[in-house]
């Protein structure tokens, strides 16, 4: 038998497949009073020598049309490329459409996320990076950040809930039409949303005069998300004077996230890492 695994591993390795090996989830929701039930995971990635270490912690969530996951290629893979660089990561399955959730579950789930991670680390710099729908998460959590969806069920400061950088990649922002995913806003929001909710998670419509650092990376040839969506978002943080980085790739696609055999895909990581050392969040040599 381990020969057998032994030589399935050489194939796949072969086949230029990408292993790794899968922590066991968190279970967010399971010590909160009328919660239990509630299976949002996050995956932890944080087994990190301490002469690599970093004082930064990411938490990844992936895309989906918030739907479902791309958990390997938009999480998974960028949680080890992440630790390979001293960061800990924390891939987060947050609540989707496909199981019949809806705003504000998804907010819930990252906002409960940054509670967890930050009462791990003590004084540590918290980014938050999603791709596609992910990249809506993690914009409106930035956004956001001063409304506590987690009141109802625990006390949180402030401050807890308001990442130190955030980074969206080929992003859903708007949910209002010609520009809007509409899967992304079916899933979030129902098909039969009021107009009132739609423009409410437009997020070109709501960046506040305290938004994060944001790095936003999308692609000109995006063919599953408009980017009028990543250059409407760009051009708002622009009017409000937002610390911001918008990288913009003529070619990439979309939902290429972080494939290591991939030649073809745009290369956003040592960009990412370029704006983490200019922001000093990350020291010039890492």
């Amino acid at each position: 038998m381990r020969n057998a695994i032994l030589l399935i591993s050489l194939l796949l390795g072969s086949s230029g497949l990408n292993l790794w090996a899968q922590p066991k989830p968190l279970y967010l929701w399971a010590n909160v009073p009328g919660m239990q039930h509630e299976r949002t995971r996050l995956y932890v990635y944080d087994d990190i020598p301490e002469s690599k270490r970093q004082n930064i912690a990411m938490i990844i969530c992936p895309g989906g049309s918030y739907h479902h996951l791309g958990m390997k290629h938009e999480g998974h893979n960028v949680a080890q490329w992440l630790n390979q660089h001293g960061i800990a990561a924390y891939v987060l399955r947050y609540r989707i459409g496909a199981n019949g959730y809806h705003h504000p579950a998804m907010l819930q789930d990252v906002q409960q996320a940054m509670r967890y991670v930050r009462s791990q680390h003590k004084d540590i710099k918290l980014g938050l990076i999603g791709f596609s729908a992910g990249g809506h998460l993690v914009a409106m959590a930035a956004e956001f950040h001063q409304h506590n969806s987690l009141a109802a069920h625990m006390s949180v400061s402030p401050n807890t809930l308001r990442p130190d950088f955030v980074v969206p990649v080929y992003p859903v922002v708007s949910m209002r039409p010609p520009v809007a995913h509409a899967r992304s806003r079916k899933n979030l929001i129902s098909r039969n949303a009021s107009q009132t909710m739609i423009d409410s998670l437009s997020l070109e419509l709501h960046v506040p005069s305290n938004m994060p650092p944001t790095l936003l990376i999308a692609t000109q040839d995006d063919p599953v998300v408009n980017p009028k969506n990543s250059i409407m978002l760009d051009s708002a943080l622009t009017a409000n004077q937002i610390n911001h980085k918008f990288v913009f790739f003529e070619e990439g696609g979309h939902g290429f996230g972080h494939k290591p055999n991939n030649t073809k895909a745009p290369k956003w990581e040592p960009i990412l890492l370029q704006w983490l050392s200019e922001q000093s969040i990350l020291p010039t040599k890492h």
